[in-house]
């Protein structure tokens, strides 16, 4: 069950709004959290984007259907809700929170996020790429642009050095 805190925030992007994919955002946010803290193993940055999907899916977001799933089906699916089973044993549960800690949590790291955001940047173009690095510019803030101004010319001093 998604946090109601992340209920509240993908509400406001819609009163905002934001497009679906927006607000099902926060569903992903959440996700990669409850990863990073062991609550849920992922292997790949693009299994937690998913699981993120579905659970905004499930929450009643109107999102676009899973890729090479027909839509009629899909809204098929979203009207048989699933049954809840009867409740998890204790011993069980906490075996499986013990197991779930031990997943690595590099998945939802900074770096492995980057990595699929740029991987997927490539895949749909030059442009795509080309606005998400002006997005991060503009996320970046005033220290962080000069701290990498700083960084790139020391590079370049360093392979000045190196050239001659």
């Amino acid at each position: 069950m998604p946090e109601k805190a992340t209920i509240e925030r993908a509400k406001k992007d819609a009163r905002q709004g934001k497009a679906p994919t927006t607000q099902a955002g926060e569903f992903v946010r959440e996700e990669i959290h409850h990863i990073r803290e062991g609550k849920h193993g992922a292997r790949s940055p693009a299994q937690a984007i998913a699981i993120g999907l579905s659970k905004a899916r499930k929450a009643g977001f109107a999102l676009p259907p899973k890729p090479g799933v027909q839509a009629a089906k899909a809204a098929a699916r979203d009207g048989q809700k699933r049954a809840r089973s009867s409740e998890t044993k204790a011993t069980r549960s906490r075996v499986t929170s013990s197991v779930l800690k031990k997943e690595p949590k590099s998945t939802a790291s900074h770096g492995a996020l980057a990595r699929q955001a740029r991987m997927t940047a490539v895949k749909r173009g030059h442009s795509s790429l080309h606005a998400s690095a002006m997005k991060a510019v503009a996320t970046k803030g005033h220290a962080g642009l000069s701290k990498a101004a700083h960084k790139a010319a020391a590079t370049r001093k360093h392979m000045h050095m190196h050239m001659h």
